[in-house]
């Protein structure tokens, strides 16, 4: 079931991480659209991610099959491209080369290897992996009490709430680990759930849709750092802050539930392949912004050129690695499904 409208949201979602770590290393619009802001496409990275599995998943039956196909297409989305950047930043760091990202030692690979840790934008994968398994829990609610699934969310929050966002990280036996960045980001997870959850039954009128709620868009922007009027210290704690949950969560419902299937702007081609090219301009967009950078040029001409050759590299990735990996993955997995099949089949 594909939602067009969501691939441009997924894209929008990797610009925003772009344009963001651009203006921090650059100081482009002396660093004004910087500042951590990166944030917000993260964020709508989650609520896709929850928004997706719940959609995708929570009507199936919740059997060992299911569960196995579930994990082996997880894993083909996400962990070729980041195991191949992941172990060539720890080869090419310990030769002395930092074209990817500095990972300097065995206890920092295991980190990452584990997926307890993460330098610079790896910090994102681990928090989804460790989703992947307890989203397993409101798959197993789903069945017969899909009202737990909210009870056990609203738990989460509140126990979060009044721990007051405990910060749990550190080593264990060397290996760094950092349990807060996963707690903090579980709430946009849950809220895509929530919104996965309803969205075959909930009907919204046809009067309340309209292509002018792609305004609500306008409101991520509003929230940067410095554009926002929240104080300081509420910058440094925009994934603490349940102010930004809420305004993240319905520019989400407006885009998913409010704005026509059809609209121009989210449902086409350039978004189309943007969106699936995502992940790659996630994961890969750093060390090229990085390598411009050292460049004699001025920032309008590093802007054009970091973005036209990540959005090169994230296409030959996807392209050349990414898909015919999957592609081998799901293969895989429809082959076991026959065979399966056929042995029932031929028992019964």
């Amino acid at each position: 079931m594909e939602i067009r409208k969501l691939n441009t949201l997924r894209a929008l979602a990797a610009l925003i991480v772009f344009f963001t770590h651009f203006s921090d290393v650059t100081n482009w619009l002396d660093g004004a659209l910087g500042g951590g802001s990166g944030a917000y496409g993260v964020m709508l990275f989650f609520l896709l991610s929850g928004f997706l599995m719940s959609l995708l998943y929570l009507d199936k039956d919740f059997t060992k099959a299911n569960i196995k196909r579930y994990f082996l297409a997880r894993s083909a989305r996400v962990l070729p491209l980041y195991l191949l950047v992941v172990l060539s930043s720890y080869a090419l760091t310990i030769n002395d080369s930092d074209i990817l990202y500095n990972i300097s030692d065995l206890n920092t690979l295991l980190g990452h290897l584990l997926f307890l840790h993460g330098e610079s934008v790896l910090w994102s994968i681990p928090p989804e992996i460790q989703f992947y398994f307890l989203f397993l829990v409101f798959w197993a609610l789903s069945g017969r009490r899909k009202g737990y699934i909210y009870v056990a969310i609203v738990a989460f929050m509140l126990v979060w709430y009044f721990a007051n966002f405990p910060r749990i990280f550190g080593e264990f036996d060397g290996i760094p680990y950092n349990l807060f960045s996963t707690l903090r980001t579980f709430p946009y997870f849950f809220i895509g759930v929530i919104f996965g959850l309803h969205y075959k039954t909930f009907k919204v009128p046809s009067y309340l849709k309209s292509h002018w709620f792609i305004l609500a868009l306008c409101l991520i922007p509003l929230m940067y750092p410095e554009f926002t009027p929240i104080n300081n210290s509420d910058k440094k704690r925009m994934w603490l802050s349940y102010e930004v949950l809420f305004v993240i969560s319905t520019v989400f419902f407006c885009v998913v539930y409010l704005v026509p299937d059809n609209n121009i702007l989210l449902a086409n081609r350039v978004g189309d392949f943007i969106g699936k090219i995502s992940y790659s301009l996630y994961l890969l967009h750093m060390p090229i912004i990085a390598a411009v950078n050292v460049l004699s040029m001025s920032t309008e001409l590093k802007l054009v050129l970091s973005l036209s050759l990540s959005i090169l590299v994230a296409t030959l990735s996807f392209v050349l690695f990414e898909k015919p990996i999957a592609r081998i993955i799901k293969g895989s997995v429809y082959k076991n499904h026959v065979n399966c099949v056929g042995t029932r089949q031929s028992t019964s």
